[in-house]
């Protein structure tokens, strides 16, 4: 797909325009305001230049102000609200969409649906719609038509005091144990691509730096008796689609995307993760303390400036089945960071930093040693002692 971004002109601009009127971060531009009216401008000015950047910041996507594919997906499932088409489990066309969504939020309300509220009608969600059909005298075909609305319309809620998904993700770490041997993780090294940020000798040097972090990790996880799997050869660049795909088939426990930051300017720089979170006020509870953990860990132990820890949408996020922590280890594109990365005692920190993160995860809080002060050692010692 084209990228469009600020000066641009053209019939999709025009559509990029629709839907950013229909999000109300446009003004309609007809007299009578009416709802089904669409901006017929085809330049991408200056408040489309904020309007977009407004909905990637609400969104949880990258705010660039450029409409990529990511964004113009987004746009195009926010635009759908619930009941304006009948939703059905697709296996080969998956349906997405805001509908979906408020379809999930209603279903998890009354009980049937312990998933993520990710906008995505898939298995579960089928599942769930299929079970409150049949307990509501319908035909449990899993497609959400008029009358499975017109049902859903006259039930309350009954569920409530949080989230079903964040009570049995919980669970299943506690029920996993303390120990890290059998742990099943996929680490996910990011490709540097050259672009009109990185040149190509930068891009190169960003995908050195994070398979060789990678194999650091992988090595001290296998040490740790944790089956280890990378999600594709060094040779190959999927889509984060693709590595989710991955990480879902190989049944991973936790995934670990290690990625460089870039920017435009220099100055950027610091360690930031992330972890799934929607603008529907769902997010992924165990996504978010691993994330949470590998971002203290990694500050108290290096000099990388502390970005924060983010709930974002990304593919490699939403499509998993999993926990994932995406790990920006700094900015490729500073000086600064790019100087610690290259340092290959800088990297083995990061490792001891990631794993001992993925530790504290699964002690659930019963370790008080502060952050910073675990070591590679400590936990190897303590995972012996529990054998």
């Amino acid at each position: 797909m084209t990228l469009y971004r600020l000066g641009d002109q053209g019939s999709a601009v025009i559509e990029v325009r629709s839907l950013l009127t229909d999000q109300g971060l446009l003004p309609r531009t007809d007299s009578d305001g009416g709802r089904h009216s669409r901006d017929t401008s085809d330049v991408f000015d200056a408040d489309t230049d904020h309007a977009v950047r407004a909905f990637q910041q609400h969104r949880g996507l990258i705010v660039d102000g450029i409409v990529g594919p990511a964004t113009f997906r987004v746009l195009r499932e926010a635009s759908h609200r619930l009941g304006t088409r009948v939703l059905a489990f697709r296996l080969s066309a998956p349906m997405h969409g805001d509908d979906v969504a408020t379809l999930q939020s209603r279903l998890q309300n009354l009980g049937f649906y312990t998933g993520l509220v990710d906008g995505s009608f898939g298995a579960t969600t089928h599942a769930a719609l299929c079970t409150y059909q049949s307990e509501n005298g319908m035909s449990p075909d899993g497609i959400c038509g008029p009358e499975t609305l017109r049902s859903l319309e006259r039930l309350g809620t009954r569920v409530t005091g949080g989230s079903p998904h964040a009570i049995r993700a919980q669970e299943d770490v506690r029920r996993s144990g303390p120990r890290l041997s059998g742990k099943r993780i996929v680490i996910d090294p990011g490709t540097g691509r050259p672009d009109e940020i990185v040149d190509a000798a930068t891009a190169s040097e960003e995908t050195a730096i994070l398979w060789d972090l990678s194999h650091r990790l992988e090595g001290r996880m296998a040490a740790a008796g944790m089956e280890t799997f990378v999600s594709h050869p060094a040779d190959a660049d999927p889509d984060d689609a693709d590595r989710a795909r991955t990480a879902n088939a190989f049944g991973a426990d936790l995934v670990i995307a290690l990625r460089c930051g870039r920017y435009q300017s220099p100055v950027a720089n610091g360690v930031a993760t992330f972890h799934f979170g929607n603008s529907h006020g769902s997010v992924s509870t165990i996504g978010q303390s691993l994330s949470g953990y590998i971002q203290r860990e990694i500050v108290a132990r290096t000099p990388l400036q502390d970005c924060r820890s983010h709930g974002r949408t990304w593919d490699i996020l939403r499509l998993t089945r999993m926990p994932v922590a995406q790990v920006d280890v700094g900015y490729i594109t500073s000086p600064h960071d790019r100087a610690l990365l290259a340092d290959g005692v800088v990297r083995d920190t990061i490792a001891d930093a990631i794993l001992v993160a993925v530790k504290r995860l699964y002690l659930l809080g019963e370790d008080d040693r502060p952050t910073g002060t675990y070591t590679f050692a400590d936990l190897l010692a303590s995972e012996q002692i529990a054998r």
